[in-house]
């Protein structure tokens, strides 16, 4: 499992867990700069993203979320806050209560507490494209999926082909586990164990993982804050600017 860490100077630790087909430069890469001048921050690559090989068992939510934390306990992090974003905030929500000792915060975008049937009828597709091989199909698929429909219809022809081009370049090897792990996870159970400050920040334009399941986060966990964002699945994408400043608003205000 490749981790790695990205520091400006010492600060309150940070553990990312990535989105399903991607990685942690791939999730976070467009405002780490800005979350490594606040804080110690620390990621792990997943199985089959980045340089992680990918594995020849189903992944486990569990192991993700062990994973992670021991990422950041072997770079001295006693404590830290965990960001999650899509399949990430199922990891992140696991290792909050199955570390609640070392969880002083936690941060979950665009993400799921479990798979509704709008995530039950897109992540088979994903994960059959990701199978095929067709890079160009499986990216138009993730890229009329995942952009917010402003973005999405501002884009020129040209801009948007570009934007396929790049996705289907990023795709990562191991989206087939990760869209295979996702409909298994459901930490409902989980909810209402978690001990740390959460803020959960709704994108109210996401066709993955709706409003609807981000209210269900909400209504669950223990005096969580609830904040929008105007864009589809990808914060980074359509205004990383303003998705960098709540979390790190939000981190500052409940830092160790």
């Amino acid at each position: 499992m490749r981790q790695g860490r990205w520091l400006d100077r010492p600060g309150p630790g940070l553990a990312l867990a990535h989105g399903a087909g991607s990685s942690v430069a791939g999730t976070y890469g467009p405002i780490l700069q800005g979350l490594a001048a606040h804080h110690t921050v620390v990621g792990i690559d997943y199985p089959g993203s980045g340089d992680t090989p990918r594995s020849t068992t189903p992944l486990q939510l569990d192991d993700l979320a062990d994973q992670l934390v021991a990422a950041a306990v072997a770079e001295d992090l006693d404590t830290f806050a965990l960001s999650g974003y899509s399949l990430g905030g199922p990891v992140a929500i696991r290792a909050a209560v199955r570390h609640p000792e070392r969880v002083t915060a936690l941060v979950l975008t665009a993400t799921f507490p479990y798979r509704d049937n709008r995530l039950s009828l897109a992540l088979p597709i994903w994960r059959k494209l990701a199978e095929s091989g067709d890079r160009e199909l499986l990216a138009q698929y993730l890229t009329m999926m995942a952009l917010g429909a402003d973005a999405l219809e501002a884009m020129p022809a040209e801009q948007l082909q570009q934007a396929i081009g790049f996705t289907a370049a990023s795709v990562a090897d191991g989206t087939p586990e990760h869209a295979e792990l996702a409909p298994r996870a459901d930490v409902r159970d989980d909810l209402p164990h978690i001990k740390a400050p959460t803020l959960v920040i709704s994108a109210i334009q996401d066709w993955f993982t709706s409003t609807r399941l981000h209210h269900q986060l909400v209504d669950t966990i223990p005096g969580v804050q609830l904040v929008e964002i105007p864009t589809g699945h990808l914060p980074m994408v359509e205004r990383p600017e303003e998705w960098q400043n709540l979390i790190t608003d939000f981190l500052v205000r409940h830092s160790a």
